[in-house]
């Protein structure tokens, strides 16, 4: 994409007089005329994203020094993106006549590359002000231009200051608004970092209760009992998985690491040891990076996160190739979008993905939230089942505010609340299982309800009183989409044995079970699942246990607070339930 590369085509025109040519009657006329300039220059700007105060946490220090030199990541307009998700959701929907047949790496960059009007609007504004734009995906939907404060204010109608939060090691700069010239509008779809503010803090496990000194298998696997402790076992146990190796080598499950945090080889094959004997302990994951991530592989160096992704990736898909992607920065939107176009650029992408990460979706803002939602709608049209963590706030987001327990207003989590990917809640205990206090559930502010959930979402409305105190968006689309146990997970770290929980634990889970069923139909010479929402709400819908018990307050709120309670059949706290692995086998197999 060299051609999105620019010169300053800028000009001074051979007949402007010299400074020193102008009379007071022509200075008089100057002044009119720029007066018209810049009166024009204001009319043409169109407002892209307007927040009207940081986020809570985030403190002002001062405007950002006009000289300071930022990148910004600009998201070109994709030529066709609902044409993509009218493909997507054909190719998903079971009954369609091209069930499955997802799209190669080609098929769509096709739709997602910006069109050449696009490209050419861009490049004469990059020209016009002497930036020289870089393409940064393979799609060519990605640029970055690196330029001055005081030039971005001007450009973008910006006022870009700095800020601190006590998550963050240094400043952040971001604007409050940024604004698009006219002749941009229609052909950008987000400008980076400008009104996101999302903290380098997302990480979805709570640091809950960490126990020490376990050194086998539980005496009991229910979650609910003091004494009680999730493994490998107890979840394939509980849902039917099967400990039959995986055959296909083109069935990869992809752990995804944000924010440092490292999967380490040690505590790995510690784990596999002492919880899943029967798989060789030399299995390991394959290293991925992008954005420079590392992976070292110092005993301190260990992240709670990725260990517990590979670990119950690992202990649940047995057999199945494994890999971790390391995301080097701090910036998570920039994390999530970089992700994205990196599997944008691979012929054979894994089956599976999972990411134990989020934040607030209201941090991010519309724009930034919908762009990277593409991106995993893209990644979905591939075959690439995409999974996240529903959050471990309940129906409080991450719980930023202080007075998160009083406030009734809703907040919920992204990327987990995008409606192409599948979001996993938490239970625990079992016959019956229950929906666990904190596990993630709401309705997005910025994507509306999707066809493929709409039914079964109606019915859940209907369980809530008249009354009801909680504030929520009835249309947004709801989450999570199913759920699984998350609490009291044993897992390795630094080479002790601890317990650990959260909907981070739900997610490598599901994932795992998702990633068996994809060998079984590559076996079967049969497509794998990839998008898998529209499949789980129809045909799938029955082979999942219903939860019908809980209340999401979240993990620092009392049990009194505002939530949603569970209820028969889909729910926003633990969706359709927990998997059946036959029956969904089943289903997917027919």
């Amino acid at each position: 994409m060299s051609g999105l590369k620019t010169k300053n085509a800028f000009q001074p025109a051979s007949s402007q007089s010299s400074p020193d040519s102008v009379t007071p009657m022509s200075f008089s006329r100057l002044v009119t005329l720029l007066s018209v300039v810049v009166a024009a220059s204001a009319a043409s700007m169109v407002l892209h994203e307007r927040r009207a105060a940081a986020p809570p946490g985030f403190v002002r220090v001062g405007a950002a020094p006009a000289s300071e030199m930022i990148t910004l990541r600009v998201g070109l307009t994709s030529n066709n993106v609902a044409g993509l998700q009218d493909q997507l959701i054909s190719i998903a929907t079971p009954g369609s006549s091209n069930f499955r047949q997802w799209l190669s790496m080609d098929d769509v960059k096709a739709y997602a590359q910006p069109s050449a009007a696009t490209v050419s609007a861009f490049n004469a504004f990059a020209s016009a002000n002497g930036l020289t734009p870089t393409a940064i995906s393979p799609n060519g939907d990605w640029v970055s231009i690196s330029l001055s404060v005081s030039k971005a204010n001007t450009l973008f109608a910006a006022e870009f200051e700095q800020f601190t939060h006590p998550s963050i090691n240094g400043l952040v700069t971001r604007t409050l608004s940024v604004s698009l010239p006219s002749e941009l509008v229609g052909h950008v779809d987000v400008i980076h970092p400008t009104t996101a503010f999302v903290t380098s803090d997302v990480r979805l496990v709570p640091g809950m209760r960490r126990v020490t000194g376990r050194d086998g298998p539980a005496a009991s696997c229910n979650s609910s009992d003091p004494s009680g402790v999730v493994t490998p076992t107890c979840l394939q146990e509980l849902y039917g998985i099967p400990t039959t190796p995986a055959t296909e080598t083109s069935n990869a499950l992809l752990a995804t690491g944000y924010e440092d945090q490292w999967a380490q080889q040690a505590d790995l094959s510690q784990f596999l040891s002492l919880l899943r004997p029967d798989i060789s302990p030399p299995t390991t994951f394959k290293l991925l990076t992008t954005d420079n991530g590392t992976n070292p592989q110092g005993q301190f160096d260990a992240g709670l996160e990725a260990n517990l992704d590979t670990q119950y990736t690992a202990g649940i898909a047995t057999n199945v190739p494994l890999e971790f992607l390391s995301v080097g920065g701090f910036d998570f939107p920039t994390a999530l979008f970089d992700t994205t176009t990196f599997l944008d650029g691979v012929p054979n992408p894994p089956t599976v993905m999972t990411t134990s990460y989020g934040d607030t979706e209201s941090n991010f803002g519309a724009s930034v939230a919908t762009k990277i939602c593409n991106g995993y709608m893209a990644l979905g049209a591939r075959g690439i089942s995409v999974i996240f963590a529903s959050g471990d706030g309940g129906v409080r987001g991450n719980h930023d505010s202080p007075d998160v327990c009083t406030n009734n207003t809703f907040m919920p989590v992204f990327p987990a609340a995008c409606p192409f990917v599948t979001s996993v809640g938490s239970t625990q205990g079992f016959a019956p299982e229950k929906a666990i206090n904190f596990t993630g559930g709401g309705f997005s502010n910025v994507f509306p309800s999707p066809d493929y959930q709409k039914a079964a979402v109606a019915g859940f409305l209907e369980t809530i009183p008249s009354g009801f105190p909680g504030t929520f968006n009835k249309t947004g689309r709801g989450y999570p989409d199913v759920s699984t146990q998350g609490w009291n997970f044993q897992m390795v770290a630094e080479g002790e044995v601890i317990l650990e929980g959260g909907t981070s634990a739900s997610s490598p889970t599901f994932a795992g079970i998702i990633a068996l069923i994809n060998d079984r139909l590559i076996t079967a010479q049969k497509p794998v699942l990839g998008f898998l929402n529209p499949f789980l709400y129809s045909k799938a819908s029955s082979a999942f246990t219903d939860v019908t018990i809980g209340h999401n307050s979240g993990f620092e709120c009392p049990a009194s607070s505002v939530a949603f309670d569970a209820a028969v059949g889909w729910d926003a706290l633990t969706g359709l339930g927990t998997p059946k692995f036959s029956d969904l086998l089943a289903a997917a197999l027919d």
